[in-house]
């Protein structure tokens, strides 16, 4: 029975798909409970911030998420979970508003902590060691998108030099395949069209499966899976390390009627000093293969990439070695991040820092080669016919969605088609750097 309970709630999410997983699941927890979702834009009695620490920016969002919160309601509670909240408890609470603040054992548990909480008797800090993030919660998001983001694996077991990641979530662990083909078939039958694959490693998944370190079940194992599942339209895989995009699975997506060409495949750097620096557990010949392997089955496959600028030793001849091997390479568009100094890691204590005026510059560099390979790439679509899902978003007469290759399209706003498949042929690039489309059964009568 719900306990009858006249408060709301508001969430605001930081960062990755994952967090918007664990946001949404939190959130239905809590509506079990009794309390009101309401939008993040509206006076709630709670607030709940998940928070990134990627990035330094991120850490500077929280706390301007949570003035905006206080503006709309002073006397709402203020709670702050996520990777911010396990890894600076301490600097967290002395922002001004903050009420609780729980790491990651304690975030999926929040109901316990703020049902008698009041307003302004002290900051409350629950917050575990990381080694007892050992446990796998099962999350997926719905509700507020057109597609679903599933969490299939939790936490990292790598030691990249310049990530906090496993600080925040604790090792590499899975969900039960079994649990995951449920989960999945909640979604379909929810009339969710598309479902994005996610979680801090995803290729790893498998290990902790079952609370050890052994690999029970592999990623192709795990897709393999979920490519019989009934109902399911479509499936995109979120990162994946190039060491563990194997041939075989990208071999698996080629075939796959469900799964789409879409790959985002982290690189960080295009000099191997620097990726041995990093610690990461390839080199640019190995990324290399990878790529190409992809074009080989996929034609029209999109291929995003993940680089950071300014990491320390970084210096112009290093850097000109990432763009121009970005540039050469047969990719769609780059997530660029610009390096940042993260406590408790290695990268912290090797010197050879760049300038943050030069970081800021090689970003820009960078953003402007990515925008000229995306516009190629979707130059080269061009004239094809290809299955687009309508987004519910009336911007200014025009609905948006992408193909199963990440084309952005629009076209006429069209309420019937919301979260819709449709086949379109694809026309034009238009001024803001989408494809104007038209349905393919009106192109075909052409």
């Amino acid at each position: 029975m719900l306990k009858e309970i006249s408060k709301s709630v508001a969430f605001h999410t930081i960062g990755c798909k994952l967090n918007f997983a664990e946001t949404s699941t939190i959130a239905r927890q809590l509506t079990e409970e009794g309390f009101v979702k309401v939008s993040f834009n509206e006076t709630a009695d709670v607030y709940i911030i998940n928070t990134c620490s990627v990035t330094d920016n991120a850490d500077k969002e929280c706390k301007t998420i949570v003035k905006r919160a206080l503006n709309l309601n002073p006397d709402a509670l203020i709670c702050i979970i996520g990777c911010y909240a396990q890894l600076k408890p301490d600097e967290i609470s002395k922002i001004d508003g903050v009420d609780l603040i729980l790491g990651a054992k304690e975030k999926f548990n929040i109901h316990k902590y703020i049902m008698d909480l009041k307003k302004d008797s002290g900051v409350k800090v629950h917050s575990c060691e990381i080694d007892q993030a050992d446990f796998f919660v099962g999350s997926y998001s719905i509700g507020d998108r057109t597609r679903a983001f599933l969490k299939v694996q939790d936490g990292c077991d790598y030691k990249c030099t310049y990530c906090t990641i496993p600080l925040a979530r604790g090792i590499s662990r899975s969900a039960e395949l079994g649990n995951i083909i449920k989960q999945a078939e909640e979604i379909s039958k929810k009339g969710i069209k598309e479902i994005v694959l996610t979680g801090v490693n995803i290729g790893d998944y498998g290990k902790g499966e079952f609370g050890n370190k052994k690999h029970q079940h592999t990623f192709l194992e795990l897709i393999q899976s979920l490519d019989k599942v009934d109902a399911i339209e479509r499936i995109r895989i979120s990162s994946i390390e190039p060491n563990l995009l194997k041939d075989e699975i990208i071999e698996y997506v080629a075939d796959s009627n469900i799964f789409v060409p879409h790959f985002h495949i982290p690189l960080q750097s295009g000099s191997d000093d620097l990726l041995k620096k990093m610690k990461r557990r390839y080199l640019t010949h190995l990324y290399s293969e990878r790529i190409y392997k992809i074009h080989s089955v996929l034609d029209d496959a999109c291929i995003g990439v993940d680089v950071i600028v300014g990491f320390p030793g970084e210096t112009e001849e290093k850097f000109l070695e990432t763009y121009n091997f970005l540039h050469k390479l047969p990719v769609s568009y780059f997530h660029v991040f610009t390096y940042s100094e993260r406590d408790n890691t290695e990268a912290i204590l090797m010197g050879d820092t760049v300038s943050y005026s030069e970081r800021k510059k090689r970003n820009k560099m960078l953003k402007i080669l990515s925008e000229k390979k995306r516009y190629a790439f979707y130059e080269s679509q061009l004239g094809k016919i290809k299955k687009v899902l309508w987004e519910h978003e009336n911007k200014n007469g025009m609905m948006y969605g992408y193909t199963e290759n990440y084309v952005r399209v629009c076209q006429p706003y069209n309420p019937k088609l919301i979260n819709q498949l449709e086949e379109v042929y694809l026309e034009k690039l238009d001024s803001l750097g989408n494809v104007r489309v038209r349905s393919a059964i009106a192109a075909n009568s052409f």
